[in-house]
């Protein structure tokens, strides 16, 4: 589904830990890491296209994440010709996206890159929240900052968000 203005509707999500590190996940068979991102389906509200992307893409489900934060506006990206498939060229620029901020208040282990038939990603990580984004493909760094320094505002609202056992080994 691609809008008049030739954007595809999509969300993108970021995971954080209690610790404010952030989730990447390893393309497949690429050396390139990204947050988990998806389309959104006719029909479908951006909150319900997030919770299905991240049990596709991660594994996890509502019960292990609470959502932070999201983006107030669509933010764009523009895709390069070479990276547009065939049957989209000439009506497609790139992607809109809903950005979210969700809290993992599940365990690490909970993670199941292998939830879906197709997996996005073979192997993920945590990193520091302000991460230097030199590992994301290039055309998606200005989107990536501008959800970074959107949601940012949302990672110390909730301090008593932090899990028992997290509280409990301080």
């Amino acid at each position: 589904m691609i809008d008049r203005d030739g954007y595809r509707p999509n969300v993108g999500i970021i995971i954080c830990n209690w610790k404010n590190e952030v989730f990447w996940g390893k393309r497949v068979k690429e050396h390139s890491w990204q947050f988990p991102q998806g389309g959104i389906k006719a029909g479908e509200t951006p909150e319900r296209a997030m919770f299905r992307e991240l049990h596709e893409e991660v594994g996890l489900n509502s019960e292990h994440v609470r959502i932070l934060g999201r983006t107030r506006e669509w933010l764009r990206y523009e895709v390069p010709d070479q990276w547009v498939r065939r049957e989209w060229r000439g009506n497609y620029k790139g992607q809109k996206q809903i950005w979210y901020l969700l809290r993992l208040v599940g365990r690490d282990s909970d993670v199941h890159l292998r939830a879906c038939e197709k997996p996005e990603f073979d192997a993920w990580r945590w990193n520091e929240y302000w991460v230097p984004l030199e590992s994301v493909i290039e055309f998606k760094r200005d989107v990536y900052q501008l959800a970074l320094n959107e949601l940012a505002k949302y990672l110390h609202r909730h301090p008593h968000e932090k899990r028992a056992s997290a509280v409990s080994a301080t």
